[in-house]
């Protein structure tokens, strides 16, 4: 478990950075492309990050129950979210409707509420799971993730700059900084009291 846990938290990392440069770079290029990739990454980043934290649920569920169950759950929502969001956006991006609202909520992950805000908390709590380091880079993601989904939610326009900065910050520095050092760290033996 500990194995497939890493790889996918070593997985997620990448497919986040992905994610972003699709959503950023390649969507002023080539909005389909752009579209259709961000789609895909997010899709994909969902349900990397589920295994993930299945790995930090098992290693730590007999020290910290409780806690470790609430990571895994609210994470797994958050997961699931971004998840069902990319999917609804590939879905979207492969057979495009006839008209879509652009400045409308997205229905199944509203400005980004499990995809930012829910998983953000996740990692907030996540941070007391892991080694002192991880733990505060845990922390910093968590705040950013939460920052980015209060920001869509009071800030409409992405390329403003409160919802640029941290979203850029979180997207292209921190969650996959973080998504590799957790992959790392589940790759480790566990330590032995």
């Amino acid at each position: 478990m500990q194995r497939a846990a890493g790889l996918a938290a070593l997985a997620a990392a990448l497919v986040g950075l992905l994610y972003s440069v699709s959503f950023v770079v390649v969507s002023r290029l080539s909005p389909p492309a752009g579209a259709l990739l961000s789609a895909l990454f997010l899709l994909l980043g969902g349900l990397l990050t589920i295994l993930a934290l299945a790995g930090v649920y098992d290693r730590r569920r007999d020290e910290l129950p409780a806690l470790a169950l609430l990571v895994v759950v609210l994470g797994s929502v958050g997961a699931l979210g971004a998840a069902v969001h990319g999917g609804y956006d590939l879905a979207n991006a492969i057979h495009p409707p006839g008209s879509l609202p652009s400045d409308v909520p997205n229905p199944v992950d509203p400005r980004g509420l499990l995809t930012f805000g829910v998983a953000g908390l996740a990692l907030l709590l996540l941070g007391r799971l892991v080694g002192a380091g991880l733990g505060r880079f845990a922390y910093v993601a968590g705040a950013l993730l939460i920052l980015v989904y209060l920001a869509r939610l009071i800030v409409l326009t992405p390329s403003n700059p409160v919802v640029l900065l941290p979203a850029a910050l979180a997207g292209f520095v921190v969650n996959p900084a973080f998504y590799a050092w957790l992959g790392l760290w589940l790759l480790r033996p566990r330590e032995t009291r």
